[in-house]
Order: structure tokens, then sequence, then C-alpha cells
């Protein structure tokens, strides 16, 4: 189908039509025939990428699918997702990526990317197919034992090294299990004790980020560190970018908004891994984000059926929707990041991180027609029975966030259309 979208707001400055032809791509004149969408009003980015999701397939399809994470990220103005690797089984060989895969493209709402596996099983013992996984269908560049630290430094040295001869990215999810246990699950201070809650301090994530950084010069690779949360790993992160070391950073939404004080109500809502943490360390997040020392959001979208997650706090599962709200948290959250920076944090650079060539493009001619159109000044009140994930452990439930995605469009296709899937 080729469209015209009219009157949008190209990353809120200058303001001109985009013409989208029937090959979906974005070419200089009006293709004759095209379905006409009024964006008058409109600010026009390219599509988001998120660098983790969770979709949950196989394994656990009661709390998500590929189609339905899909939905939900589409509705989110998502073209493009990771799907992390911590499903059952596990993304471990060429074959489970290839299906993750196979079933992104018959979904066909946002560019599926599987995340294949670091260490088979998340064992962190003995490294994956990752060569297979790269050769196959779904060339895949980026890997992760999401949920699982690669606290192993040899394990991690290997990988990083073996992922360097094509172009790949490690992934760490930073959490020393000497320092945080699996029972660990509210920020370590005055408030997990009050609370009685085995406390997870944020210097088990940074040892991690530090080691991996070291790592990352001794073999010239790339490291990404995933969900940083504190004020001490975006010190470690400065300090490794101001010498050049190859490494890129995420922040979730969660963690630029929702605070460790919200956890006085034992609501498994906000069980999170890493967890909330004080203002002090969401404050040290968004300065990062918005200079650059982090250079991503990404969501951690991670739902969980309701009888994974209505327990007593510490018997709860880990995690929270979040694909459909990002990018309203984030605008909520740093109200003065300009548009651009918009783009470049949900676009632009997660695509070059994840090697997704045709993602987060400039809004111009030749460029696939990736592009989400937002309502820059409209406010909605999140409804958690109204989300497209099969999940309801949303914590933005009745809070009100700024801006409004209205329209996406995947490669040329209308996915989302006045706020509804099309």
């Amino acid at each position: 189908m080729s469209l015209v979208i009219k009157g949008a707001s190209l990353l809120g400055e200058q303001t001109r039509d985009l013409y989208v032809d029937d090959a979906g791509v974005l070419v200089d004149e009006a293709p004759s025939g095209a379905e006409t969408i009024d964006a008058e009003g409109l600010v026009a980015l390219p599509g988001l990428v998120d660098l983790h999701t969770h979709l949950r397939e196989p394994g656990r399809e009661d709390a998500e699918t590929i189609l339905t994470g899909s939905q939900a990220a589409a509705l989110g103005g998502y073209t493009a997702v990771l799907a992390m690797a911590n499903t059952s089984p596990v993304t471990d060989t060429a074959e489970a990526a290839t299906r993750v895969w196979e079933l992104g493209r018959e979904a066909g709402l946002v560019h599926v990317q599987p995340v294949g596996a670091v260490t088979r099983g998340l064992a962190g013992e003995e490294l994956a197919e990752l060569g297979l996984m790269h050769r196959s269908r779904a060339a895949v560049k980026v890997f992760s034992d999401d949920g699982k630290c690669v606290h192993d430094a040899r394990v991690m040295r290997r990988a990083l090294e073996y992922v360097k001869a094509f172009g790949g990215v490690v992934s760490q999810h930073s959490q020393d299990p000497a320092l945080a246990g699996p029972a660990a699950c509210c920020h370590e201070g005055e408030l997990s004790g009050r609370l009685g809650l085995p406390g997870w301090p944020g210097i088990a994530e940074e040892v991690i980020v530090a080691r991996d950084v070291m790592l990352a010069r001794h073999t010239g690779s790339r490291v990404h560190v995933a969900h940083v949360s504190t004020a001490g790993s975006v010190e470690v992160l400065r300090w490794a970018k101001a010498q050049g070391i190859d490494v890129t950073a995420e922040v979730t939404p969660h963690h630029l908004l929702l605070t460790t004080d919200l956890l006085t109500g034992y609501d498994p809502t906000y069980k999170v891994n890493p967890p909330l943490r004080p203002q002090e360390d969401v404050d040290a997040l968004r300065e990062a984000l918005a200079d650059g020392t982090i250079d991503a959001v990404a969501t951690d979208h991670a739902p969980h059926a309701r009888h994974d997650k209505e327990h007593a706090f510490v018997d709860a599962a880990f995690g929270m929707l979040g694909i459909e709200t990002a990018l309203g948290v984030v605008r909520t959250a740093l109200p003065d990041l300009s548009w651009a920076d918009v783009a470049r944090v949900m676009s632009t650079t997660p695509a070059r991180i994840a090697g997704l060539a045709d993602q987060g493009q400039p809004l111009e001619p030749g460029s696939p027609a990736h592009v989400v159109l937002v309502d820059p000044d409209a406010a909605v009140t999140v409804d958690r029975d109204a989300s497209a994930s099969l999940s309801r452990n949303n914590p933005w439930h009745g809070r009100s966030l700024a801006s409004r995605v209205v329209h996406t469009v995947y490669g040329g296709r209308v996915t989302v259309r006045d706020g509804a899937l099309a």
C-alpha cells in the first residue's frame, strides 16, 4: 500500500509530507492512488527499536506470545524488537533462533530479532552456538543470558573474543551472584531492612560493569550493559567511554521514573530485576541518558501470568510490562528531551547497537518506511486491561503519561491507526 503522510513535524522541527511507495520505501513524490494519513500536529519519528523484550514464546505462551508481544510493541510505536533468549527451551541454538525469527515474520507487525544465549541453557558454563546462530537465517548479532549474569570472567572473555570475529555484541545482566543472590529483590538500604526484604546492593551491578568494560578493552570487543540502574554504574560507563572502550548501555523506562519507596506496600507489580532504586540513582540515570553516557532506552518488557506474579513479594516473579508505555514514560520522566534526542535513544542508536541496518534510518527518500506518529500534546491514562499483552503486571495502571502514539507504519504497512491495531 502506498501512503501520503501529510503535514507531519519531522523530529518536532520541519513540517512536511512523507511519501511511501508500494514497496514500503520513502520516496520523493506522492504515489498515485495513495492512502492519505492526516498528520497535522503530529511528530514523526523513525520507528522505535527495543533492545530488550521478553516475548515468552516458546514455553510461556500463557504470559505472552510473539504475536501479542508484537501487537503491544506496534501500539507503543515500535517497528523492531530484540526477543530475549530466556525462553523454554532457551534460544541457544541456530534452530531455536530461526524459529523465533520465523514466528516474528508470521506475525508481521514488527521486526522480531532473536537474541541468542551466551551460554548453553543460560548455565554460565559452556558457550552456546554463537557462530551457528549468527550464520542462521535469523542472523543473530546480540547475545545475552539476561535474567542471569555471565559471572565467570573466563566465560565472558571467551564470549567477547568469539563475537568479535563477526561484529557481534554481548549484552550483560550485571549482577554479581556473590553480592546479590537469586532472592535479592529490594535495593539494599534502610528500606530493605525495615521491610525485611533481601537486599540487592548497587555494588553487585557496578563490579560486573567495571569488570566487563575492562574485558572489552582487553579483547577489543563490544559489550553492552543491560538495564543500568545505579549512579555508580554511570560513573564506570562515563570513565570507560572517555578511555575509548567499546561499551554501550541501556536504561529502562521504569528506572527513569519509579523509585524504591514504592515497595513499602509489598505490591509484587514493582518487583523487578535490577530493583527500583532511590531518587539519587534515578536522577543520575536521567542525566546520563540526556548526555549520551547511557546510549539507549530499552523496555525490559517482562510479561508474567497472574499465577506467577500474584504472590508474596519475595516469591513473585521479577518483571513488569513496558513496551506499550515506554515512549510516554520517557516523555514524562524527561520532558525537556528534544524529539531528536528521543529518536536517538529509542530508535537510531538501538538500531545501530543491534546491527539492524534498515531500522532507525532518517525519514528521507530511500529509507525504509518505518515511522511512528506521535501526538506531543496528548496525555494518556494507562488502563492495564486495555493492553494488547496477555499479562497485566503493569506498573503504570492509572497513571497519566505524556504524549500518545497515534499511528505506526512498519515497512509501509499501517500497523496502528488512531491508537488502535489496524
